[in-house]
């Protein structure tokens, strides 16, 4: 049987919102089904660092979940998907993942990713970062979760800032094995 081609996609409100665009963007090319669960604070960024309003963010998805929608399908392991990336992470929201605490569809679905032993990529947005912080990263890390700081690969010889959003995602899609074709890959010196 062919594994289903969806993808929860979570959008906190740590700075960097565009990336959870660009990887919805991207995922719609590919034809993997999205559903979209966003923070009340990533509205707040969204609003703060884009011209994009939260109905374009829902457009760019198949499928949108309130984050209070703690019934969701995709709370729940018996409903496949490919995994789940958090773009971006605030450290909130990794916090409540390492610790379980999923009293909002976000850290719920993360929960149950974990759980079912599926891909959860994390793109943490914050520093300077404390030991809690790190400790944390580790947690996720040791749970079979994969923390990626949206970190820019300069060899990859950026023009803009969407170069650098493209390669990036193009890398975090790499993760689940999804080549999107947007990432400039390293050919050696």
């Amino acid at each position: 049987m062919t594994p289903p081609r969806r993808m929860i996609v979570g959008i906190s409100g740590a700075s960097g919102v565009i990336y959870g665009k660009r990887v919805l963007e991207v995922l719609r090319d590919l034809e993997i089904e999205t559903h979209l669960i966003m923070s009340r604070a990533a509205c707040i960024t969204l609003a703060a660092e884009t011209n994009f309003t939260r109905q374009d963010l829902e457009a760019l998805a198949t499928i949108t979940h309130s984050n209070k929608d703690i019934g969701a399908v995709c709370s729940s392991g018996s409903y496949k998907t490919l995994g789940m990336i958090v773009a971006p992470c605030s450290v909130k929201t990794l916090a409540e993942i390492s610790t379980g605490t999923t009293d909002n569809l976000l850290s719920r679905a993360a929960d149950v990713v974990l759980k079912e032993r599926r891909r959860l990529v994390l793109m943490l947005r914050e520093t300077p970062l404390h030991l809690g912080h790190i400790r944390n990263m580790a947690q996720v890390t040791e749970m079979g979760g994969i923390i990626y700081p949206p970190v820019p690969a300069f060899y990859a010889q950026p023009r803009s800032l969407d170069d650098m959003i493209d390669h990036t995602v193009g890398r975090v899609l790499d993760l689940f094995d999804l080549d999107a074709g947007i990432a400039r890959r390293w050919l050696g010196t």
